[in-house]
């Protein structure tokens, strides 16, 4: 199978045209492809195809001219195009753990029809018998004995720990950007669709990172929340002197806590349950690698946006909220915004202090 890197070795998009169609499943979500993989489909994240189009604001207009409310998030909206385009025809959905729309463009689907396998995390990361009965299930949906899954996990164990290390390589050795870093992590929710060239193309990049000089940017900060849609957000930060040193949802799609069965991996997976573990999470990273600020990344119309209060509560570190709608550049506010608080990171706590007063004013 065909997949695409850049000249520094990234991860950009599967060659689509070269799949076999019938073969293809795609993902509205991080899902548990070992499933999939040891099923002998090969899973597409739809998110990532949608993004790394050549128009991805294009897909957002397509999926508006096909019915789709305008005041939805644009992932949904990137979703249902990109299933379009490449005429998926087998959509595995998180029903339960992920976007509260996912239901709605699930029967969108049907409607169309394009075969539907729901998937659901539990509400709460300790009932393991709930999540254990939806893994079984997804593997007798997809015709495979859950034992061999359990067998492909051990073997995308190695393909991420390869992950694991350019993560690493971010925050402890400074030679891998914050973007590269967004890239590898975010690129782990379906591994391109095939483990093996992914893993070999990752142990290239490692080599080539090793090698490097350290960033010698003099502010880390975090990125927290979502991926964003924004294209330009880690250049414009990195031309601020700026240095991407975590990001958060992205670094949990590659599976980062040691584990030994499948239960284990997607419990302690933060991204479906509660902010509470999302939060301990990023109170862990802040400390270990050094973090200054946090900016969270909230996409217009999702409920997760909700959260920004909680996480202003819980983690007493200057923190931007960054609102964005479709895909493209940072606006002129945007960027304005962004450098008054890097701004305020490099001056003192009673700059802090006004900046979170006219952000939030009472």
């Amino acid at each position: 199978m065909a997949l695409k890197f850049n000249d520094n070795l990234l991860p950009t998009l599967p060659i689509m045209e070269d799949l076999p169609v019938d073969r293809i499943i795609g993902i509205t979500s991080t899902i548990p492809i070992e499933i999939v993989f040891a099923a002998g489909y090969i899973p597409i994240d739809l998110n990532n195809i949608f993004i790394c189009d050549r128009l991805p604001y294009k897909m957002v207009d397509d999926a508006e001219a096909a019915g789709l409310p305008r005041n939805t998030c644009a992932w949904i909206k990137g979703i249902y195009a990109a299933t379009r385009r490449y005429r998926i025809q087998r959509v595995i959905s998180v029903i339960q753990g992920d976007c509260s729309n996912n239901q709605a463009l699930m029967e969108i689907f049907q409607s169309e029809g394009i075969e539907t396998i729901p998937f659901a995390y539990p509400h709460a990361n300790t009932d393991k018998e709930f999540l254990h009965n939806q893994l079984v299930r997804l593997a007798d949906n997809l015709g495979v004995d859950y034992s061999n899954a359990e067998e492909m996990k051990k073997r995308l164990d190695t393909t991420r720990a390869k992950v694991h290390e350019i993560d690493d390589l971010t925050w402890a050795k400074n030679t891998v950007t914050g973007e590269e870093n967004h890239i590898w992590t975010v690129s782990t929710s379906d591994l391109m669709g095939d483990y093996a060239v992914f893993e070999e193309r990752a142990a290239r990049f490692l080599k080539l990172a090793q090698n490097r000089k350290p960033i010698q940017h003099d502010l880390r900060i975090g990125v927290i929340g979502i991926p964003p849609i924004c294209e330009d957000l880690y250049p414009f930060l990195s031309s601020l002197g700026i240095h991407v040193v975590f990001n958060e949802i992205q670094r949990q799609f590659s599976m980062p806590y040691p584990t030994k069965t499948l239960v284990e991996q997607y419990s302690q997976y933060t991204y479906p349950y509660d902010i509470f573990s999302r939060i301990e999470d990023i109170r862990q990273a802040i400390e270990q690698r050094n973090i200054k600020g946090l900016i969270h990344y909230v996409q217009s119309f999702c409920h997760r946006h909700i959260h920004d209060r909680i996480i202003r509560k819980y983690i007493p570190l200057p923190t931007l909220t960054l609102d964005c709608d479709r895909p493209g550049p940072l606006d002129g506010a945007m960027k304005t915004r962004i450098e008054a608080f890097v701004e305020m990171l490099r001056n003192n706590e009673p700059a802090f202090v006004e900046f979170r007063r006219q952000e939030h004013p009472e």
